[in-house]
């Protein structure tokens, strides 16, 4: 080993050679050591807050004095490099670690002073010009800035989530207005129920989105909550009074985003059911999401053997044996996300249940868990939306024929001829073929006029008081 390519650190624990020109130190490459567990490194998302929240310490350290300006506008100046993209290889810790969080903590503190010593005239490695600790951290422990950071990242990534969730509705509605006249059969348990108009069905689709984009919302509140100042445990040790009435606000400066202080501190740093909450959001998303591409595959089926209301555009060959199939594979890479995402809801739900008293050590997996999901989310919500709701195409005359043949209009007859009535007639017509009108007319059950109000299929698709909106 060529000693001079290295830097001699030391820690608690002993001496490490670590690169000459890593801005990393010791306790980064001790946890890259130990934690080789998932191959990906810690979110850009999560490093990019790291250096907002680390600016945010140093220039509220400042302005309480306890800090020198030489040093703060040279970690100031660091982190902005970082936040601007800069220095994104020097985070080397795998996402999922043990320690709560401390690793990424330490490789933030490690990679921002480095680069400060740079700025300030020294060499890589000097921390008696700037510290990881002492400085960097000042006022700090992982057991506020990391959940912090976390928050930060989620918030950051559900953004674009809610810029294809508003594109996913409106491209909902849209084919709900296009489809509003075409009518078909409603089915529940898979079978003939009643009337009702394909635009239904999407109108339908967007309003559990719009839903679920709500839900998601105000499951996110919460997230701009954060424990700063709490320390280690909500003590608030090694803080001073100015820091911990200003650290937050001067967050939200730094971010451009209102963040809140949470009112205790003890809970804000050991309780972390937010978490919970905004994957359970996330869950209800992915059933929604599910939920939906079950039902286009099911009315795509066929195209000839199945229902073949409607048709989904084609993306690829559906076999390697089969000419000419075509599989719906969108929507099922859909329902694959949300499977995923309903793996990771378990995730979060266990280890926000498995903290112990001041702190729970389970954030990293948590973050991983979230942070994937959200974005799985996202990506799957593009390419359902431009790979399969916009080009989605109807078939009226199948519609038409499927609704004719069955004897779903039955149940509009019940009110007048009653249902043991209704059912004889339903019954006869699955048997003979003979439409359930001609059969009304020939028993004289009903006039003719009264019959066709009665029997109008869009007379039955839509509540009287219901004013449409599509």
């Amino acid at each position: 080993m060529d000693n001079l390519a290295f830097r001699e650190e030391a820690d608690s624990i002993g001496n490490l050679l670590v690169p000459v020109e890593a801005y990393y130190g010791i306790q980064s490459l001790r946890a890259k050591q130990n934690f080789n567990i998932t191959g990906k490194t810690i979110h850009k998302e999560l490093i990019i807050a790291l250096a907002k929240l680390k600016k945010s310490c140093a220039l509220t350290n400042n302005a309480s004095g306890r800090m020198s300006s030489e040093i703060t506008d040279a970690i100031v100046k660091a982190c902005d490099e970082i936040i601007e993209g800069k220095w994104h290889n020097e985070f080397i810790v795998d996402a999922i670690q043990g320690g709560a969080g401390t690793s990424a903590n330490m490789n933030a503190n490690e990679v921002i002073a480095n680069r400060a010593i740079e700025l300030l005239g020294g060499k890589k490695g000097d921390y008696k010009i700037v510290h990881p600790n002492d400085h960097v951290n000042m006022s700090q422990s992982t057991n506020d800035i990391y959940p912090s950071a976390g928050k930060l990242a989620l918030v950051s990534l559900l953004k674009p989530l809610y810029k294809e969730l508003d594109r996913l509705y409106q491209s909902l509605m849209n084919k709900a207005k296009e489809f509003d006249g075409i009518l078909k059969m409603g089915r529940t348990q898979l079978q003939d129920a009643v009337p009702m108009r394909l635009g239904q069905s999407f109108h339908a689709f967007a309003t559990a989105i719009k839903r679920d984009t709500l839900n998601l919302g105000r499951a996110e509140e919460d997230i701009h909550n954060l424990n700063m100042g709490a320390s280690a445990i909500g003590s608030a040790i090694t803080v001073d009074g100015y820091y911990l009435d200003n650290i937050v606000s001067t967050i939200s400066e730094v971010c451009g985003e209102k963040y809140e202080q949470v009112d205790d501190l003890f809970d804000g740093t050991s309780n972390i059911e937010v978490y919970v909450k905004l994957s359970g959001a996330l869950k209800t998303l992915a059933v929604t999401l599910s939920k939906m591409c079950n039902d286009l595959r099911l009315m795509s089926s066929g195209p000839k053997t199945g229902l073949n209301e409607i048709n989904l555009p084609a993306r690829q060959n559906g076999s390697s044996i089969m000419p000419g199939k075509v599989n719906p594979v969108i929507p099922e890479v859909v329902s694959q996300v949300a499977y995923k995402v309903f793996g990771n809801d378990v995730t979060v739900n266990f280890s926000a249940e498995a903290g112990q008293l001041e702190l729970n050590a389970f954030e990293p997996v948590i973050f991983y868990s979230l942070f994937e999901s959200i974005e799985c989310l996202k990506n799957a919500i593009i390419t359902l939306i431009d790979n399969c709701i916009d080009g989605i195409t109807a078939n009226p005359n199948r519609c038409n024929d499927l609704l004719e043949h069955s004897v779903g209009m039955a149940t509009a007859l019940t009110p007048f001829i009653g249902y043991i009535e209704a059912a004889k007639l339903a019954k006869e017509a699955l048997k003979t073929g003979v439409p359930l009108r001609q059969l009304v007319l020939e028993r004289g059950l009903m006039d003719k006029e009264k019959l066709e109000e009665v029997m109008s299929p869009f007379e039955v698709t839509e509540p009287h008081h219901f004013k449409k909106n599509i």
